[in-house]
């Protein structure tokens, strides 16, 4: 799943065997970030709202973290 980051920035979140991976996209590249840890008990529908607990500090009113394709 592709997500916007409050307009900021985005990233592509996949999973591999028993674990999420994020990537960020920039530029046409898709960096990994090892540093961004996302449970693996998650459910793909739970991983946006994570993703706010973790960056709600950078949005402004009205952000939101949205799916993209």
């Amino acid at each position: 799943m592709k997500l916007d980051i409050y307009g900021r920035f985005r990233l592509e979140v996949v999973r591999e065997g028993e674990r999420w991976v994020a990537f960020e996209l920039d530029n046409g590249k898709r960096l990994r970030q090892p540093e961004l840890i996302i449970p693996p008990t998650l459910a793909a529908s739970e991983i946006a709202t994570y993703l706010d607990d973790l960056f709600h500090e950078m949005s402004r009113p009205g952000d939101h973290i949205t799916e993209i394709a």
